[in-house]
């Protein structure tokens, strides 16, 4: 009698198990590319879990890397969602990873930021101009135009992320392109431009930059604003931030369902909650540009350039932008080696 009752408890105590476990595969969501310091993705997570008691674990994959883990897990998928540079969203709709979706609030992102169907959509951008170390410009007056960077006094102070290789660097290419009359089919513009900077010395790093213009070794890095923001008002250094006179690009991070994701439901509750308007609000806060039209904090609004001076930067065509890239990156090589 003892040995069938120890039995029948240590069952029962199994099939507790196994329901927590289940209850605990209900209460998750795999997100890739969703790192704690990069957006301020933790604030998001921690926000989203007291929203639903729904958990995110961190991710530090990049965009290609998510991708990549997608593509070989395609046959079991491990992911529910993405969150991708722009253009990477559009990659992983045509090799068929995603599938879509739209949340409320879809209807309010800006055409051109979204795929139609619900396959990618933006949930905020960045707008690349000069992330500026005024204390290291040594009395320099702080570069209001593309025109000024070529300039002899700024020689050695300017950097910009490789535009072969890095996405940054390659936004910068396309913000110089089109400020200069140049097309996403023609960026002799770009490639002039960058003939002439490098007249002006300028610090050319593969990977970000961040540290090196707070530390003032760059004291000019052609970046997004949320970094220059960021180093601002978070790190407190003596940093400015410049759309430039001649114009400039905005470019949007994007989210997407993964087709068969195993955690559907909280895949679509994760994606919801960042275009909601307390998400919308989180990145806002983390010094990302919201992409729907919410009402912020004013000392949170407080933190970004006035709204004419983004009235110069203009969203990319992610389309074209994606279509164009191997062909520049090999131009740039070629041409500037």
């Amino acid at each position: 009698m003892f040995r069938r009752t120890m039995l029948t408890l240590s069952g029962a105590a199994a099939a507790s198990a196994m329901t927590a476990r289940a209850a605990f595969a209900d209460e998750i969501a795999i997100c890739y590319n969703c790192p704690p310091e990069w957006a301020d993705w933790a604030g998001q997570l921690k926000a989203f879990k007291q929203a639903t008691g729904i958990t995110v674990p961190f991710d530090d994959k990049n965009s290609g890397q998510a991708v990549a883990a997608a593509l070989a897990e395609r046959a079991h998928p491990v992911a529910d969602a993405m969150y991708l540079g722009g253009q990477v969203g559009i990659q992983a709709k045509a090799a068929g990873l995603t599938q879509p979706y739209k949340p409320a609030g879809f209807d309010q992102v800006p055409a051109g930021q979204k795929d139609p169907e619900g396959y990618w959509f933006a949930i905020h951008s960045g707008t690349l101009g000069f992330f500026v170390n005024t204390a290291a410009l040594g009395g320099k007056p702080v570069p209001q135009s593309w025109n000024d960077l070529l300039n002899p006094i700024y020689s050695g102070m300017i950097g910009y992320l490789d535009p072969s290789s890095a996405a940054v660097g390659y936004v910068g290419a396309v913000a110089i392109n089109l400020a200069f009359g140049g097309s996403y089919t023609d960026f002799t513009p770009a490639i002039n431009y960058f003939k002439k900077l490098r007249a002006n010395q300028p610090i050319v790093p593969k990977q970000t930059a961040y540290a090196r213009v707070l530390s003032g070794e760059i004291p000019i890095l052609l970046d997004y604003d949320f970094d220059a923001y960021r180093a601002k008002y978070t790190d407190k250094a003596p940093v400015e931030f410049v759309i430039p006179q001649e114009g400039s690009v905005s470019f949007p991070y994007v989210m997407t369902l993964l087709a068969n994701a195993p955690h559907l439901a909280n895949g679509k509750k994760l994606l919801d909650f960042t275009l909601s308007d307390e998400g919308q609000k989180l990145w806002a806060a983390a010094y990302l540009r919201p992409a729907r039209p919410v009402p912020l904090p004013a000392e949170v609004e407080a933190r970004f350039l006035p709204a004419s001076d983004y009235a110069r930067a203009k969203p990319v065509d992610l389309a074209a932008l994606a279509a164009a890239q191997k062909g520049f990156a090999a131009r740039y090589l070629a041409e500037m080696s």
